[in-house]
């Protein structure tokens, strides 16, 4: 039987040991490698091509809805299934929209993740139940529903930028990051602002809170 390649995500090294050892006792299952950020996780897909990526919503450097957006662009044969402690309509939404084909909590069972990874590799979706039980009695809409229209619209370089905006990086650190110029940083942050209507750094902050591009308890440098 041939078995199903599965790339880890997570920035959280006890929560990624746990996946890896319990995917470990399957004996269906490949783990071909590990991932601490965003970025890497894109490296490492390219490389290894697996079948699954199980991937972390809030990552730093590059959130994993952005790394999906990414990866489903370049490598649309790799299933994404999103990781989250968050289950609110908007970031369901913007993993769905991001590229994902489904959406796990992180407090699902060793069973339900298995079954997804099995589930999304034979070429259907796979939401945890408690995801799945709201949308079946409720339209998808939701109140924060806007702003994942609206995270959508945003360039990936725009993304990223927005991202370490967020976590507090000055310009120059985000320029050095990712390898662009100083100013090249600036005009991104300047179109980001038109886009969503917000013209403050704190408002940035606020917004990637809220679209799950970063995660609140972050501690983040208002510059």
């Amino acid at each position: 039987m041939k078995r199903i390649t599965v790339l880890l995500a997570e920035d959280h090294m006890i929560v990624r040991e746990g996946f890896r050892k319990m995917l470990e006792l399957e004996n269906d299952f490949t783990i071909v490698g590990e991932a601490q950020d965003g970025r890497k996780a894109l490296a490492l897909a390219k490389k290894f091509k697996p079948d699954v990526v199980l991937m972390d919503i809030a990552m730093p450097l590059l959130n994993g809805l952005e790394a999906a957006r990414q990866l489903h662009k370049e490598m649309p044969a790799v299933r994404i299934l999103m990781l989250s402690a968050h289950s609110d309509d908007a970031y369901v939404e913007s993993a769905s929209n991001a590229g994902a084909v489904g959406f796990l909590l992180k407090q699902t069972s060793a069973n339900e993740v298995c079954r997804a990874i099995r589930e999304v590799h034979a070429g259907r979706t796979f939401f945890s139940h408690a995801i799945t039980k709201r949308l079946n009695n409720q339209k998808t809409t939701s109140r924060d529903g806007l702003k994942g229209k609206k995270a959508s619209t945003l360039t990936s370089r725009e993304a990223e930028v927005l991202q370490l905006i967020a976590e507090g990086k000055a310009n120059k650190e985000t320029a050095s990051e990712l390898g662009i110029g100083i100013k090249t940083v600036e005009k991104h942050r300047e179109h980001l602002m038109e886009k969503l209507d917000i013209h403050d750094t704190a408002g940035l902050t606020r917004y990637a809170i809220s679209a799950g591009v970063i995660e609140s308890s972050v501690q983040l440098t208002i510059v």
